[in-house]
Parts: structure tokens; sequence; C-alpha cells
């Protein structure tokens, strides 16, 4: 029997999480070989027999300013997830997003173990901002496992590592592709259902809630009651549930990711935070708008970032689908305006799901996205030894 991989995983918020375990899975299928694995995750790895080394949330961190608030504690941990990791001589490390965090655990594990292999899961958005970046990953980082189809062009272009196109988990699910056939022919009722996507963490969940509630006070004035419905996280649930306590009108709460997809099947418009659940409802083919909240110190250096877009469904589609309503334009008047002009409108509603066709056609991939990048991860590893190999002769 051949004998166990150890695989160092280094994950933080919970789309990472699923990521990194979907690979995984597909790596015990593919080897037919025991998996140990050690690092850092949340619930899903745990299932596969990771015991996280720290809490994920507290490397769960969007924004500069969040990042520079939280820099002690992400030092501590940054130092202890490396050594934990460089102590165990694992077979490869996998990065999975988050990359403030990630990136540094890998380049102290590199400086410690130089033939290790490095392979990182979901690009960083060096496409959107701090460019450089791109080149500086190819010192410690052998292969990238892309989520998004213009993103291996991108990091050649910027001089980066290798990379592969692997496709995007979302794009592959049967609740989404069932809530996609079902929004194609829906059309708003009498009685039209809201969902409020505030985001995965919940700093986002205490910055954005107060603005949805104001939205919504303002979208009755415009002579609209939708129904409300709220999916979250587990993690997060008892604050959001805090959070919407004192709110005029009753709020459906739901865990869980069917329950999530199955609320896109049944809802009419959404509003959501920008990031991963965006791209989520464009493949489940729902109507909304995005909005967010930029921290300061990201709010000035804005202006140094080349992207025309910071929506990923607009950014596949290489057009404008969605509206993005941040900081000034995210005020809650705007975001009821948007909203009611997605109630009122079958046309802008229509544009929208003509958009959203085009993105699944663009993300198509013919394999799971965790066998391509459990293939990919083994042929880095594979070649790493061969390396090592011919080096001893």
């Amino acid at each position: 029997m051949s004998s166990p991989l150890t695989i160092a995983v280094v994950a933080g918020e919970e789309s990472g999480d699923i990521l990194a375990a979907d690979l995984i899975a597909e790596l015990r299928d593919l080897t037919g070989r025991q998996i140990d694995l050690i690092g850092t995750g949340g619930e899903h790895l745990a299932k596969l027999g990771q015991r996280s080394l720290i809490d994920p949330e507290d490397i769960s961190i969007k924004g500069i300013a969040a990042v520079l608030t939280s820099l002690p504690k992400l030092l501590n941990h940054i130092r202890r997830v490396s050594s934990a990791i460089v102590k165990a001589r694992p077979d490869a490390l996998l990065i999975v997003d988050s990359p403030d965090f990630t990136h540094r655990v890998a380049r102290r594990v590199r400086a410690a173990l130089p033939d290790l292999p490095v392979i990182d899961l979901v690009c960083p958005q060096v496409w959107a901002w701090r460019q450089w970046r791109a080149k500086e990953m190819a010192s410690y980082i052998d292969h990238v496992l892309c989520l998004l189809p213009f993103e291996p062009e991108a990091l050649a272009r910027l001089e980066g590592p290798a990379a592969t196109y692997v496709g995007h988990r979302l794009a592959r699910l049967e609740s989404l592709k069932s809530s996609f056939e079902v929004q194609k022919a829906r059309q708003v009722g009498d009685e039209p259902t809201l969902l409020l996507l505030p985001g995965s963490r919940g700093r986002d969940a205490k910055v954005l809630l107060p603005r949805y509630k104001e939205a919504i006070l303002l979208l009755e004035e415009l002579g609209h009651r939708p129904r409300l419905v709220l999916p979250t996280v587990a993690r997060i649930e008892p604050l959001v549930r805090e959070l919407v306590a004192d709110w005029p009108r009753e709020v459906t709460i739901l865990t869980g990711e069917q329950a999530r997809h199955k609320a896109f099947a049944s809802a009419d418009i959404a509003v959501a935070a920008s990031g991963t659940v965006t791209l989520e409802l464009a493949l489940g083919g729902l109507p909304f708008v995005s909005t967010y909240r930029i921290d300061k110190v990201a709010w000035w250096a804005h202006q140094f970032i080349p992207v025309w877009s910071t929506s990923l469904p607009n950014l596949v589609a290489d057009r404008p689908i969605i509206p993005e309503l941040h900081d000034f334009d995210g005020r809650p008047s705007n975001i009821a305006r948007e909203l009611a002009r997605l109630l009122e409108s079958e046309q802008a509603r229509g544009a929208q799901k003509e958009g959203f066709a085009a993105i699944r056609d663009r993300m198509d991939v013919s394999e799971p996205p965790g066998r391509v990048g459990a293939r990919m991860l083994m042929e880095v590893i594979e070649s790493a030894s061969a390396g090592r190999l011919g080096g001893s002769k």
C-alpha cells in the first residue's frame, strides 16, 4: 500500500475551506492514498481530518484597515502556523485565499523548506491592484489554481507563477443550475421576496445590515414591501439575529448552502455584499444589487486600482451587468432605488439574466474544479520529487 501523503492546507474564510475540502477529497480518490492534513481551516476540512491550528475567523480579514488593526494577532498566527508546517515537513503546502495571511505563511515556509511544493488555490486579485505582487509570488509559489477564466492570462502578463484555470465549484452545483433554470422564466408577483446577503464576515454584517434596514424602509416609501429572507452562515448567525432583532418587519433567517440556493430559486431580487456571493447569485440567475463599504485606507488606495469593476460577474462577463453601489454610492437611498428598479422593470431583470447566461457559458469546464486541482497538485509534487532525485545523483 502506498504511504500516506501529508498536505499542509492553510485556509481562512468559509469559501476557501469548501474549495480546499473539495480538492483534498478528489486527491484521495485520485491517489487512493491516505491524506493527512495539518494547518488551518473550517468545518469542511475538519470533516476530512484536519484539526485547525487557529480559529479561521481570525484570518478572515478584508480591507487594509482591518488588516492593520489585526496585525499583531496575524503576525503571531503566521509564526505559529508556519513553524508547525515546517516542523511537520509535509509533501506540499496548499494555501487558499486570504492572501494577507496565507501568502505570508507560504513565504516563511518556503524560506525554511525551499524544495517544498507550494500551490495557491484562488488567485489573489493582482489583476485589480498591487500588480507587482504577481512577480513576487513567483519566488515562493510553484503553481496557481485559478477560479476565474481571465486570471491565467493576467498572471502571465504580470510575470507571475504558472497558472491553470480549474473552474469554479459554484458553476457545477446542481442547486445553482436548478435555480438558474427557475429564474429564467420567473416574473415578479404581488408578494415579491428580497434576499439580504451581507456577507459571511461579522464585520461586514455589522456595517451593511443597518444600511439594508434603512434601504428597506425607503423601499416601502417607493411602494414596495417585499418579504425579507436573510441567508447566512452558522458562524455568524447569532450576530445576524441580534442585528435584525429590532427591525420593524420580520426577517426569515436561513443557514447552510442548500437552503441559500433554494432561496435563490424562490426569490425575486437580492442585495449582496461584494464578493464570492455575487458570483453565486449570477450563476443562480437571481437579479441583484452589489454593495460594499470600503475602509478609509482602501478608499484612498482605490485611485491606484487599474481594474474597471470590482464585481466578479462584471469582470467575468467583461461588461457591466450588475450595479455596484459602494461607499457614498451605496447609501440607503441609492440601494432602495436600484432595488425598486429591479422590482418594477422586467427589462432590467432580463438584462441581468442574459448576462448571467453568458457568465455560465464562459465558466463552463468539463471536469469538477477539485479534480483538476488535485491532478495539478500531484503533478507539482511529482515534479518536485523528480527534481530532488535528479539533484541527488
